[in-house]
């Protein structure tokens, strides 16, 4: 997920990325270390007094390496998992999961709790190689006041943004480099279907769509509804983020407006789960193993929707009243199996590629 970058460029965060904090005795994070390491993409992050907290409570220093986009992070771990960065990856998702198992990333691991993962965001039960840590939905988010203005109701669904009157509106990530925009992807051929996906977006492109390398491109320099966008003067009022955009939009305000700038259409949604695991040849096995329960514990659950503007999945976890109000999670997102994903993602971004790029 990438709200974290939103939040830093609109006002800057009470959390922490913790670049290179504490270091081992022997400096290489060895089983006897006391250090451990998380390899994640750009958008972790964590309140520094939970992290604290797990540091007293475990004796583990705590060390992140970000590593780009969730695509650019999976695929640098999957080439060094001989010798790999750290002891835990977290962020790999739904959308690039069999990628990682199929290469061995990760080694077998059960944290303790596990059971209290809600039963629906599940994975790998027989072989326990990740753990279910956050999920958000992937969807269109409008500006509000471009749509008032223009007198024009917002797109609800995708069969809308085919229309005419939503032409040139729409901005979207690269499907091959974007976490979002490859579930974008993925959402329409759910909704579509293996023959209809592609035939919607020649459509789709025929209609205005504008393609960017990532988020941070779209939602905060050419998207018109957000913060970001308005200083970059972004003249697109539709683009590709997360269904918890608008309640980071308030949030991230001063002063805070009564209701969100932007909106979500509910009918473009496609539900995004992120995994961590235990990394295979880890020097620091336990130190991971303690990590990986800390994840599932309530206290990180309680604090991740508001530092990764993302849902928990663990039962009974607090979702935010501004979630409740600005972000619920979408009622019917679109959704695939992870082996019909693993079996068609790469042909589908390789069509997709020629199809709307070239």
């Amino acid at each position: 997920m990438h709200i974290k970058t939103f939040a830093v460029a609109a006002v800057g965060l009470g959390l922490v990325t913790l670049s290179a904090c504490g270091s081992s005795p022997d400096g290489k994070g060895s089983a006897g270390s006391k250090t451990v390491t998380l390899v994640s993409h750009n958008s972790w992050a964590a309140s520094k007094s939970v992290i604290a907290d797990f540091e007293k409570s475990s004796g583990y220093k705590v060390k992140v390496l970000e590593d780009g986009d969730a695509g650019q992070a999976v695929n640098k771990a999957i080439l060094t998992k001989d010798n790999p960065q750290g002891d835990v990856f977290f962020g790999v998702d739904n959308t690039l999961l069999s990628r990682a198992l199929d290469n061995g990333l990760f080694q077998p691991y059960e944290p303790k709790d596990a059971d209290l993962i809600l039963p629906q965001y599940r994975v790998d039960e027989a072989k326990h190689r990740v753990t279910p840590i956050d999920t958000g939905d992937i969807c269109v988010n409008y500006d509000k006041k471009y749509f008032a203005d223009h007198r024009l109701t917002p797109p609800a669904s995708f069969d809308d943004l085919i229309k005419p009157e939503y032409r040139n509106l729409l901005v979207t990530e690269n499907a091959a480099t974007s976490s979002p925009g490859l579930g974008f992807l993925l959402g329409t051929a759910a909704r579509y279907g293996d023959q209809g996906w592609q035939d919607y977006w020649k459509k789709l492109k025929a209609n205005g769509v504008k393609v960017v390398d990532g988020w941070e491109q779209a939602y905060n320099q050419e998207f018109s509804g957000s913060a970001g966008g308005r200083k970059a003067k972004g003249d697109r009022p539709l683009v590709v983020s997360y269904a918890s955009s608008p309640p980071a939009e308030v949030i991230y305000a001063d002063p805070r407006p009564k209701t969100a700038p932007t909106g979500v259409a509910q009918g473009t949604c496609f539900r995004q789960v992120e995994y961590a695991g235990l990394l295979s040849n880890a020097r620091n096995t336990e130190g991971g193993k303690a990590f990986l329960d800390f994840l599932i514990t309530k206290e990180f659950q309680d604090d991740m929707p508001l530092s990764m503007f993302v849902h928990p999945v663990r039962e009974a976890a607090q979702v935010p009243p501004e979630f409740v109000k600005y972000g619920p999670q979408a009622k019917n997102p679109e959704t695939l199996a992870p082996d019909r994903i693993a079996a068609n993602r790469d042909q589908w971004v390789k069509s997709w590629t020629s199809l709307v790029l070239r």
